[in-house]
């Protein structure tokens, strides 16, 4: 019985001492990272932003900032970035921290009234900073629940969901009309209205049948069997009716609202 006891206790005070040098050896590594006087940060991965704006963003854009700063707390500052998905930080043994920046993809610009947003492919919709370096995203306007916008969450909307399918479609079916959209206006739940950069009608999309319809137009543009001078001089397209084309003036369309 005894030998069985000091066997327990031997085993136990092992344990103990394990753990003891497991956490010295974590604090002395805290200690010598605290000891550390970055000399220098540099930041790669970033497209929508700067790297000064990143860097001011977490609190790192000046040396006094930098005293006594750790890598798990220069990681957590810029993941709380809205833009920023996620970010890897390494010190090198110069003292140097080098940030790598995973961005979110961003989808398409919100317009709220006055008010502009970001949504990402993921549905999140995020701030849009003035200085934030985003081309050939198009423009969803009038979404019938705008006000969700305010609050910067996940915004699977049927109006946005619709959106995306029409830029996936224009994606799939012509790299060109993809550029070229510019803008998606679901009108409040009515039928969806596309502008195009470089193409004066605009066209009436209506609901339905999104990635049919995007061929149909992607053929009015390219195709042989349809007369693009007078479609481009029309005052509108419509595709909402199966299988045909229309071109007409804005009096017949309600447009004009």
């Amino acid at each position: 019985m005894k030998s069985e006891r000091s066997a327990k206790v031997l085993g136990l005070l092992l344990f103990v001492v394990l753990i003891g040098w497991v956490l010295y050896m974590s604090a002395a590594s805290g200690r010598r990272e605290l000891d550390n006087e970055i000399k220098l940060i540099t930041v790669t991965g970033n497209a929508l932003l700067n790297e000064n704006e990143y860097l001011a963003f977490a609190n790192l854009d000046k040396d006094e900032y930098l005293k006594n700063m750790t890598l798990p707390v220069i990681k957590l500052r810029l993941e709380k970035h809205p833009y920023v998905k996620r970010a890897d930080v390494e010190l090198s043994k110069n003292n140097e921290v080098h940030i790598n920046i995973n961005e979110k993809t961003i989808k398409a610009v919100l317009s709220n009234g006055n008010k502009v947003f970001l949504a990402t492919d993921e549905f999140e919709v995020l701030p849009f900073f003035q200085s934030a370096r985003i081309a050939d995203i198009p423009m969803i306007t009038n979404l019938s629940n705008d006000m969700l916008l305010e609050k910067n969450e996940i915004l699977k909307t049927p109006g946005l969901v619709e959106a995306f399918k029409i830029m996936d479609a224009a994606e799939m079916t012509n790299e060109e009309i993809s550029k070229k959209l510019s803008e998606i206006n679901l009108r409040y739940g009515g039928d969806i209205i596309l502008l195009f950069s470089g193409i004066k009608p605009p066209v009436i999309l209506g609901r339905g049948n999104t990635a049919k319809k995007i061929c149909e137009f992607n053929e009015l543009l390219n195709g042989d069997n349809f007369d693009k001078e007078s479609a481009m001089n029309s005052a509108y397209i419509d595709l909402r009716f199966n299988n045909e084309i229309f071109l007409g003036d804005v009096v017949n369309t309600g447009l004009e609202e």
